[in-house]
């Protein structure tokens, strides 16, 4: 007899085998079940018709795909091919750009309406009937850009940093590239092993590119001089792991990959400093990269991963946050020496 799928099993037996793969793994229970709707959640996009003009990518993508990094990661960051959801925009082009920063201005508000009407037409209808398909109880909705997969949890929690509800973003302005198959598995199922947990394989971003996008996140939180750093620390967690794991080096090396998403953030994700001038993207990639907030901006991104590391998000012993800044200067360094 085949070993039975999670969603088969009664209530209180899915619950058990939480908290069995809990102790097993030293996790909480309510992480591994929120991971369970996660993988659940990209199962139910890359196995639909689109799947194919689909990307994972973001920090989830490194924990799931490439297990760069050790912590849990709620939400799923998705890019639609910008190829096919604007073809006419794109016209056929691997890095397709607007000319003008005025041009930037309709291409966006186009793709902005295009992809709206396809996460309400497309993702969210593919998504409930994965949910209905696997008896799963949860409830998706979209709103504009995202789609919500709220279940019901099994596992009591006061759910301070976690919410039950897996929260999927979708962008239309990129290519996805480069990227590669990789398969997800849940946290949980190398615990449990006589029960079938949900699996995906999506097309994941390399973490390269990864690297650059967090890198260039970051470059304009420091220049910016932010003083909220909610939810934003983890960012600076992960481009350190990135680094432990060599792929800060290759995304170092590769200058070409390094202008395309200074290039791409030019054109559709502009944003001003402190001083109220134009963020220049280029200059950030080609030796002027800042990776380390001062004064009240890192205050508050300190305070934001004492939140983290209070919640259980991350499941190694993490870095100081002193140290994490010393890691992050050394990055900055090492990207700021390697100019063209």
């Amino acid at each position: 007899m085949p070993n039975p799928s999670f969603f088969a099993l009664a209530a209180s037996d899915r619950a058990d085998a939480l908290e069995v793969a809990a102790s097993r793994s030293g996790r909480p229970a309510y992480l591994l079940e929120k991971d369970l709707w996660v993988v659940l959640t990209l199962q139910a996009l890359f196995s639909a018709s689109f799947g194919e003009r689909l990307t994972f990518k973001g920090g989830t993508s490194l924990s799931k795909a490439y297990r760069v990094i050790r912590r849990f990661s709620e939400d799923i960051d998705v890019t639609y091919d910008i190829r096919a959801l604007a073809p006419d925009l794109a016209g056929g082009s691997d890095l397709p750009l607007p000319p003008t920063r005025s041009r930037a201005r309709n291409w966006r508000s186009k793709i902005e309406r295009r992809l709206y009407d396809w996460v309400r037409d497309e993702a969210l209808e593919a998504v409930s009937a994965a949910l209905s398909r696997a008896d799963a109880p949860a409830r998706a909705r979209a709103d504009r850009e995202k789609v919500y997969v709220a279940y019901d949890p099994l596992i009591a929690s006061d759910y301070e940093f976690v919410e039950p509800e897996v929260m999927v973003e979708f962008g239309g302005r990129a290519t996805g590239e480069p990227r590669v198959q990789r398969a997800v598995a849940c946290d949980a199922a190398d615990f449990v092993p006589g029960v079938v947990f949900p699996s995906a394989s999506p097309f994941v971003m390399a973490p390269e590119r990864t690297f650059w996008e967090k890198a260039t996140l970051i470059h304009v939180f420091c220049k910016q001089q932010r003083v909220r750093g909610e939810r934003l620390s983890r960012h600076w967690h992960d481009l350190v792991r990135l680094d432990d794991a060599g792929y800060a080096a290759t995304a170092l090396a590769d200058r070409r990959l390094a202008e395309q998403v200074a290039l791409h953030k030019s054109a559709f994700f502009s944003e001003k400093d402190a001083d109220g001038a134009w963020v220049d993207y280029k200059a950030a990639v080609s030796g002027n990269l800042r990776l380390t907030p001062e004064g009240e901006a890192r205050n508050a991104l300190a305070d934001d991963y004492e939140r983290m590391v209070g919640g259980g998000v991350l499941y190694d012993n993490p870095e100081p946050f002193s140290e994490l800044m010393e890691r992050c200067a050394d990055i900055e360094a090492r990207a700021n020496a390697q100019t063209p």
